[in-house]
């Protein structure tokens, strides 16, 4: 379904064609000026300069040439605008076609292709923090906007199971329990079925052999065992398993308490078999260099404003490191999906990285030219006084009970303010807790820090996930009452707030479109924001339920049902959904 304002520019292109002047002057936008009118097209002025004549003469030529029948309002004035109103048959026609179009006729430019998006990073056997809070419901909703607009979607967590920590696990437990089979270099036998440690001692045992990273001969023992691990080691890999299998089921619950889903579970462990070809075929065609005892992959372009350095592909010590994996990686994703685009969800800081990263894939063909890499770095999450988010210890707050702390608070609220029943409470409260957390992120530009404010994003008014919800719960008690309603078509606006919620809803598409071409779905909460304030104005200002004219309230009720299904969808994508009472 075309967008409504490619339409109104295709009419105004016409009318300048018509009046005699290029047609590519006819570019309308929504006005900056809601107040005069709904659209307006500037053409006339940069007209002007090419036909040596004033730019109102232009303006008023081309506006006669407009059909009256689709404008409420034409209107050409100085120094050369036109200003336009949408008549209310045009507006009612083209909302018609979006309430019974497949996904109210928004385009799918993703159609026939795959994208991958890489978001998440969580590493094993490390607890969750409210660092993983962004990555993982910022990618979360661009996953989502992309299989809304079309695309085959791979969600991959790529996991980070394979690095030193692995190591560090390995060689604290020797130390204690040093008689475990997995260390008998000469054990033949099956390993145990049950792990030798449990989830809570696992997360004991990490950071502490972290902490004892500053002593070499720990520090040694530690690179020995990820390096004997990598290669294959029998014992260490059982440990590895074990490791595996606590972690993983951990990760997925809490997760799973996010709305977040991945379609894949891999990690740097399934991109290593692909590194030694990779590499051995990028020394081959003289893509790596020798530098300083490492090979590196140099990416720096004419052009180039600031000084790029080489990629290091593998350290002098023999190692790989993160942009091997990465770089293998796409080989991977390359070789078993072909996917036509792949999007990074991590910090900003790993900018350059990222840059590195895709210049070498694109060097070395790994990608083709044609395949679209983005990178989209987010800010951090402080604390309300803009202050980096700790515990009262001073430590990282886990994800865990950054969620518990959400949800606690919302259940107080709905408790005190007798929202719902009692056997309600937990199921509401997780959802109101839920768009409080995602929505307040998500409102937020990817890039920027914010602030988590614990109160604010839980309000129930303002700019917040409890608000939308409470509209869309609002809309969906009015429907309630009214009976059926599904099948209702759209009738012209009958006042002002209609037709300002009408023009709200044309929005829907084009936004989505915005929002995917820019990674941010803070505009889709903007967007959703200003719908639902619509919603409001117009259900303030107009009698729905008590409307004694049944073909005019049936036109109302037509129209919150079509905003209510917007909203939903809207915030489907976000990875959030609404209760039935608030």
């Amino acid at each position: 379904m075309e967008k409504i304002l490619d339409i109104i520019t295709g009419k105004m292109q016409k009318a300048f064609a018509d009046a005699g002047y290029e047609a590519s002057f006819g570019r309308v936008t929504v006005s900056n000026r809601p107040d005069l009118c709904e659209y307006q097209c500037n053409g006339a002025l940069a007209a002007a300069k090419q036909y040596k004549c004033a730019p109102i003469q232009i303006a008023k030529a081309v506006a006669e040439k407009l059909d009256a029948a689709d404008f409420a309002m034409i209107d050409a004035v100085m120094p050369g605008f036109i200003n336009l109103k949408l008549s209310d048959a045009f507006l009612a026609a083209y909302l018609e076609e979006m309430r019974t179009a497949p996904d109210f006729g928004v385009a799918k430019p993703g159609q026939g292709k795959v994208a991958v998006i890489d978001y998440g990073g969580a590493n094993v056997a490390k607890p969750l923090h409210i660092g993983h809070l962004r990555p993982a419901i910022i990618g979360e909703a661009l996953k989502r906007l992309h299989k809304f607009l079309g695309y085959e979607t791979i969600g991959d967590i790529h996991l980070g199971d394979w690095g030193l920590q692995m190591g560090l696990i390995i060689a604290e437990l020797q130390e204690r329990q040093p008689d475990l089979c997995y260390f008998d270099p000469d054990y033949t036998g099956e390993y145990p079925a049950e792990s030798p440690f449990t989830l809570t001692e696992l997360e004991e045992i990490y950071p502490t052999a972290s902490s004892k990273k500053s002593d070499p001969v720990f520090a040694e023992k530690a690179h020995v065992a990820t390096f004997e691990l990598q290669q294959g080691r029998r014992g260490y890999r059982a440990i590895w398993d074990h490791i595996m299998g606590i972690s993983l089921p951990d990760l997925r619950r809490i997760y799973n308490a996010l709305d977040v889903h991945y379609e894949k579970w891999l990690g740097e462990s399934d991109a290593d078999p692909y590194i030694p070809a990779m590499v051995e075929d990028l020394k081959a065609r003289g893509l790596a260099v020798l530098s300083n005892g490492a090979w590196v992959v140099p990416v720096a372009e004419e052009g180039d404003k600031k000084e790029l350095p080489p990629m290091i592909l593998v350290k002098s010590d023999g190692s790989a490191i993160y942009a091997t994996t990465d770089l293998a990686t796409m080989v991977q994703r390359m070789q078993d999906w072909a996917p036509h685009k792949m999007l990074y969800v991590t910090d900003k800081r790993q900018n350059l990285h990222f840059e590195q990263v895709f210049r070498a894939a694109k060097k070395s063909g790994i990608v083709s030219a044609e395949t679209e890499l983005d990178h989209v770095g987010h800010g951090t999450m402080n604390g309300a006084d803009g202050k980096p988010f700790k515990t009262r210890d001073g430590g990282v707050l886990r994800l865990e009970q950054l969620i518990g702390d959400m949800t606690d608070f919302v259940r107080s609220k709905v408790v005190e303010n007798k929202i719902v029943d009692e056997s309600e409470v937990e199921s509401t409260t997780a959802k109101i807790a839920l768009a409080a957390l995602k929505y307040g992120d998500l409102s937020n530009q990817p890039t920027k820090d914010y602030n988590f404010d614990l109160e604010r994003f839980a309000a129930f008014e303002g700019n917040t996930g409890p608000y939308i919800l409470y509209t869309i719960v609002r809309i969906k008690s009015i429907l309630a009452r009214y009976g059926a309603w599904e099948h209702l078509p759209m009738q012209t606006p009958a006042n002002a707030f209609a037709k300002d919620l009408m023009l709200a809803i044309t929005k829907f598409g084009p936004t989505l479109e915005t929002a995917l071409k820019s990674s941010a779905p803070n505009l889709i909460c903007a967007y959703i924001y200003e719908l639902a304030g619509a919603v409001n104005k117009f259900y303030h200002e107009t009698r729905i339920l008590t409307e004694e004219d049944k073909n005019l309230q049936a036109g109302y009720i037509s129209l919150i049902g079509l905003a209510k299904n917007i909203l939903e969808t809207s915030i489907h994508i976000l990875g959030f959904s609404a209760p039935e009472k608030m």
